[in-house]
């Protein structure tokens, strides 16, 4: 009762296409169960009653995932461009070749890296050799981002192509109106003046004085994606995060924005059970391959 089931039922009176009996599955959730029948209700909103005497077999399924989940991780990791605005981008298939035009500082891995999910359109080792044609073309080595264990990632590992030990993050998801109704309770000022300018957020000690935290955020249709957020750790646990997190949210919600996602790497267990506390859930993990003999290791990004 109250669970998700799936139930292949006779129907009474019809013939499949081998001769026999012809069966259909009826997938929801069950409402009702007696000596003699089961209430199904669909996704729809349909009830369905069965028969037991027609039940063939029956089982309970996961609840339906929320539908910010069933985007696919090629099309979740697009929506990060957002934070890069100069990135020169070139599709290859499903494919999407990255390279930062003016970089300032280090490179970023997924601003300077091919996103790797999905059909590159042609066979995996032409591919490749467009993937390395592409950056050899801007004067840096190969880096390919992939879903972890994905068959695209097994075609990396297989064309001798090495995983980089660092980098690996996942990517989260959330709702922005959940976020927002869950977290205003939650946010605390504790002494600090907080300022929202554009996607930047800061937590001041007092006016006049620098900052103790700070955190921005990039709007991609009606995704908001929320990266940078540092505090002090003189104030640290005191709701000072969750103050600029909801902030932002705030910011993007007047922009249209529904979905909330960012990357945390998977060696940073401390920064992942924070993220997972506010509300948000691992949609995919990312990782990183180089080929095994580059031009030069310098030339790799290093940053996240």
């Amino acid at each position: 009762m109250g669970r998700r089931i799936v139930v292949r039922r006779v129907l009474p009176g019809r013939t499949g296409p081998s001769g026999g009996p012809a069966f259909t599955d009826v997938l929801g959730t069950c409402l009702a169960w007696d000596a003699d029948s089961c209430l199904v209700e669909k996704a729809d909103g349909e009830k369905v009653r069965i028969a037991l005497a027609d039940i063939v077999s029956g089982k309970p399924v996961p609840p339906r995932p929320a539908p910010r989940l069933r985007v696919s991780p090629r099309d979740a990791e697009v929506h990060t461009g957002g934070l890069w605005p100069t990135v020169e981008r070139e599709a290859l298939g499903a494919w999407q070749l990255r390279s930062e035009r003016e970089p300032v500082g280090r490179l970023l891995k997924r601003a300077n890296s091919c996103l790797a999910m999905g059909d590159p359109g042609r066979p995996f080792a032409e591919a490749l050799a467009d993937l390395v044609a592409f950056y050899a073309a801007r004067g840096r080595d190969p880096l390919a981002q992939v879903e972890a264990d994905s068959a695209v990632e097994q075609a990396f590992a297989d064309a001798g192509w090495r995983r980089l030990e660092y980098g690996e993050s996942h990517l989260m998801l959330a709702s922005v109106a959940r976020l927002r109704r869950e977290l205003a309770g939650a946010a605390s000022r504790d002494g600090v003046e907080l300022t929202v300018t554009g996607a930047r957020a800061l937590a001041s000690a007092g006016t006049g004085c620098d900052p103790v935290a700070e955190a921005h955020a990039a709007v991609d249709g009606d995704w908001v994606g929320l990266h940078g957020v540092t505090v002090d750790p003189a104030h640290r646990r005191r709701g000072v995060a969750t103050t600029l997190v909801l902030a932002l949210l705030d910011w993007a919600a007047e922009r249209g924005a529904l979905t909330a996602w960012l990357h945390v790497e998977t060696d940073n267990p401390g920064g992942h059970a924070f993220w997972e506390r506010l509300g948000f859930v691992v949609h995919h993990t990312c990782r990183y391959y180089v080929p095994e003999a580059p031009s030069s290791a310098s030339a790799w990004p290093v940053s996240r």
